[in-house]
């Protein structure tokens, strides 16, 4: 089986960010993989954890609200909701 078409296509990098929940009171260090005009690749330590939505900080402290569209052990796949 193919990848999934993409509506948008993706950039790889290996970035460190930031994955903010729980109204800014919690934090996790994750490391963005992928990332397009509507979403991203981010891996992390362990999923389970996580809410459905969060945000992604990014190293300039920009922030992108989105939500969990795949997710394995240690990997998530988002959209990002504010386009």
């Amino acid at each position: 089986m193919g990848e999934i078409p993409r509506s948008s296509p993706r950039r790889r990098m290996l970035k460190g960010v930031k994955l903010v929940m729980n109204g800014g009171h919690s934090t996790i260090d994750a490391i963005l993989r992928d990332v397009s005009g509507t979403g991203a690749r981010i891996r992390v330590e362990n999923t389970i954890s996580l809410p459905e939505t969060l945000e992604i900080m990014f190293e300039d402290h920009s922030r992108r609200p989105c939500r969990i569209v795949r997710r394995t052990i240690n990997e998530i796949g988002v959209v990002f909701t504010d386009l």
